[in-house]
């Protein structure tokens, strides 16, 4: 039955409890099938009620992986803007706080997995959503490879630990050995994905508990161990430490707020599993915020009870040495916890990469399902697997992409892969702020309606759009000087700035390509702001 949303603009319609606008099914293909040519939101046959709020929320924490992004990141922001490393945390909050309103009211008019794709699609086309669904995508691909090869190298070091050799340790070194063992782990992450929602969230509700139980565990001893006062380097708390206005250049800020903004990307995850969440309206937005108060709150505790044990020194255990930078944890776990205790702070990174490398599949996967479903990409991305329910061929090909991109970059150039990681913040303020965008011109007309309306459809995403704008423009001239990430150039020009203007130019070259093998959706004749809107019903 069709029923027209009075939260919509006019001419938009929810098509209610998974059928189509005449009362077909909408599971599967014959409900791709039967959907075709009608211009409505497609049903896509995935397992609608499997993920309720606290599971939604917890998909979302886990694809941020907040403990790898502490140990590998602390450290670094902490190097470029000091003591107001929390003061940053919370700038970095702000714009990610304020697009994650857009997601929330873009989720309760369009509840399709599609999110980024389909919302930018009904507000500004089918060129610009293809290119910020192809964004979303190509930043997931390089973050799966990024995590995959960040669970390797705590896999091998915490063997060293446990056996206390220095040659299983070691093997991480070896290239080899590296890339095989990390196919390895994004073949498991894959199968678990492929499984569905229920085998997601059973093995995520394990893996993040775990990993926040011991980011408390450390947090609290740190706070006890640095009120003693008899560490050298320690520092008593300062309400200055939350003052971003005490950074001392702009230049650091820029490059403090940058690290900050990765560490919170991810919670979107909680939007794509929308069409398998009890209340798909409401439920995703929610989990979404949830998850980014879990988030700022598990940064700012961590980061400033690290500050009062350690201090921002360069020597030693000082949070802005180099030599320890990449990987904070590894140098404060035994400080702080003790030789067994400390143990549990690298289960914790590698669990938390885990987690992260499994999870991230999910909105990848759903991204290309979407994408495949309304004919922006070749029809078997759409083909859903019939009894786990999950876009099965859409999970593999992410596998398969991730493995082979790691494998390449690896064996290509050490210089290649770093330089494609730090890449990827471009490609994340692309479709962030696309996203937030779209969020104020799709509802352009309800601005007036009431003050609430005009906050969070407009006010909110617009500001949230133009902080990324910003962040991606000064990055974007940061990465044109060689000197950026790992110091290699293309004919003079930063490899980081060939390589994300290079990715987003490939994306470009897809475009065209599926252009002319399918003309229907790139002639805006499949989804369209008119276009009915599947929900399912609460």
């Amino acid at each position: 039955m069709v029923q027209v949303d009075p939260r919509l603009p006019a001419g938009d319609t929810v098509t209610r409890a998974g059928g189509t606008a005449d009362g077909r099914s909408g599971g599967g293909a014959a409900g791709t099938d039967a959907a075709a040519g009608t211009g409505e939101t497609r049903g896509k046959g995935l397992s609608g009620n499997s993920v309720g709020l606290l599971g939604s929320a917890v998909i979302g924490v886990s694809t941020v992986a907040p403990v790898y992004c502490l140990t590998s990141t602390l450290g670094p922001t902490v190097g470029e803007v000091g003591l107001q490393t929390p003061a940053v945390f919370l700038a970095g909050f702000l714009p990610m706080l304020l697009v994650a309103f857009a997601y929330r009211e873009l989720n309760r008019a369009v509840p399709d997995c599609g999110t980024s794709f389909t919302w930018s699609v009904k507000a500004f086309g089918p060129r610009v959503g293809w290119m910020c669904g192809w964004g979303l995508v190509i930043a997931t691909i390089i973050v799966l490879s990024n995590l995959a090869g960040v669970a390797t190298s705590f896999c091998y070091l915490l063997l060293g630990e446990l056996t206390g050799s220095d040659a299983i340790a070691a093997l991480d070194g070896n290239k080899v050995a590296h890339v095989l063992t990390c196919l390895v782990f994004i073949a498991l992450a894959t199968a678990v994905s492929y499984r569905g929602m229920t085998a997601t969230k059973g093995v995520q509700y394990a893996l993040v508990g775990l990993q926040l139980g011991v980011l408390a565990l450390f947090t609290a001893m740190a706070f006890v161990k640095a009120g003693t006062g008899d560490l050298p380097g320690s520092l008593h708390f300062s309400t200055s430490w939350l003052n971003p206005f005490s950074v001392q250049s702009f230049s650091a800020f820029t490059a403090g707020l940058s690290l900050s903004i990765f560490m919170f990307w991810g919670w979107d995850a909680c939007l794509t599993v929308n069409e398998e969440t009890a209340g798909s309206a409401k439920t995703p937005g929610r989990a979404a915020l949830l998850a980014m108060v879990v988030l700022i709150g598990s940064y700012l505790l961590t980061a400033v009870a690290a500050q009062m044990y350690s201090g921002v020194g360069t020597e030693g255990p000082g949070l802005g040495n180099p030599d320890t930078a990449d990987n904070v944890f590894a140098a404060l776990a035994t400080p702080v916890m003790g030789p067994v205790l400390g143990i549990l702070l690298f289960v914790a990174v590698l669990a938390s990469a885990a987690a992260s490398l499994q999870t991230t599949f999910i909105p990848v996967a759903r991204t290309v399902l979407a994408m495949s479903a309304y004919e922006a990409l070749p029809p078997s991305f759409a083909r859903i697997h019939p009894r786990f329910r999950s876009p099965g061929r859409a999970t593999v090909a992410a596998g398969i992409a991730t493995g082979v991109f790691y494998a390449a970059m690896s064996f290509l150039s050490q210089h290649v892969l770093v330089d494609t990681i730090y890449a990827l913040g471009l490609m994340i303020c692309f479709y962030y702020a696309i996203t937030a965008f779209a969020c104020a011109w799709y509802f352009r007309r309800e601005l007036r309606h009431s003050a609430r309306d005009m906050l969070f459809k407009g006010v909110f995403p617009l500001l949230g759009g133009v902080l990324l704008t910003a962040v991606f423009t000064k990055t974007l001239t940061d990465m044109w000087n060689p000197a950026y990430g790992s110091g290699s150039s293309v004919f003079g020009i930063g490899s980081v700035f060939v390589i994300g203007v290079g990715l987003l130019l490939l994306g470009f070259v897809l475009m065209l390509v599926m252009r002319r093998r399918s003309p229907a959706f790139f002639r805006g004749e499949v989804l369209t702001r008119a276009t009915p809107v599947m929900v399912v019903e609460e």
